[in-house]
């Protein structure tokens, strides 16, 4: 059985190596340009390889040539369209980081924890035209805890993911492969996020806001709110038995100390903590002021 696998990042190595250390005969690497290890590791191998977005047939005179039963997508940044997906003669394979049919998407682990969903998880799915549609092969479910942060989901799903690859792999050659067709009506979608939309909304409940916070920690970008014109990230945020006026407007400072701000939100205070000031005088704040 021939695979062409789609890769990118740390976690689209992680697949490549796992699949070559256990001798499947992958015939042909599409990755991006940013993702260095992949496209060294295909090049130490001779492999054929793609770099770039394939969209729009630019990569119709590649594929003329591959030998593909079936094409594998992890972590791969472009959508995939018709030419690859008709390129196997089996299956065209996506594994998903969310229990599909929710969280269709990007960053559906980000989403998840922001919701606080208490359980995430990896989907293989049939790749069809339409974006995390196709019928269901194998899921995984990982429990989120509290304390879960997106870097933390994301290193439980590195964990999982070559297992399932190769399951799934296994499957096809033996032809056991089953499929379950997605509850399209359970479906939900969430875009993609960039670092801009990590702004902290303070008439949100201090759940909510909790949640956002953590799902964006260290080593993403970070949750923020303004002090004036002065950006604040914080990578923790943890519920704070302080006391407030319920008439007192939500983002007012209650407490300071050196890394923590505790603040009022609708329904209870929270402490920021793990905090980026960029510069910001710290004695310019004062209990009573406004973040927003």
């Amino acid at each position: 059985m021939t695979t062409s696998l789609m890769v990118s990042g740390h976690l689209g190595h992680v697949i490549f190596k796992h699949l070559l250390e256990r001798g499947f005969d992958i015939q042909a690497v599409f990755t991006n340009k940013g993702s260095d290890a992949i496209i060294d590791l295909a090049r130490e191998k001779s492999l054929p390889l793609f770099v770039g977005n394939p969209r729009k047939g630019r990569a119709t005179e590649f594929i003329q040539n591959i030998e593909c039963d079936v094409l594998l997508s992890v972590n791969y940044l472009f959508i995939i369209e018709q030419d690859l997906i008709d390129l196997p003669r089996q299956y065209a394979i996506n594994i998903h980081g969310s229990l599909l049919p929710k969280y269709r998407g990007r960053t559906p682990h980000v989403w998840a924890i922001i919701n606080g969903e208490t359980e995430a998880g990896i989907t293989a799915h049939l790749i069809d035209k339409e974006v995390d549609n196709g019928d269901i092969v194998e899921q995984i479910k990982v429990p989120i805890t509290p304390i879960d942060t997106g870097a933390n989901i994301l290193k439980k799903y590195e964990a999982l993911y070559p297992g399932l690859a190769e399951s799934v792999l296994n499957s096809v050659q033996n032809n056991t492969i089953k499929f379950t067709p997605q509850k399209k009506e359970n479906a939900i979608y969430f875009g993609k996020r960039t670092p801009a939309d990590g702004q902290i909304i303070w008439d949100w409940s201090k759940e909510r806001i909790r949640n956002w916070v953590r799902a964006q920690a260290k080593p993403y970008p970070g949750a923020f709110t303004f002090f004036d014109e002065h950006k604040i990230i914080a990578h923790k945020a943890v519920f704070s038995d302080t006391g407030f006026n319920y008439e007192q407007k939500n983002g007012e400072i209650l407490q300071l100390s050196d890394n923590s701000i505790t603040v009022k939100t609708p329904n209870g205070a929270l402490t920021l903590e793990n905090l980026e000031t960029n510069g910001l005088d710290r004695s310019t704040m004062k209990i009573g002021m406004i973040l927003k």
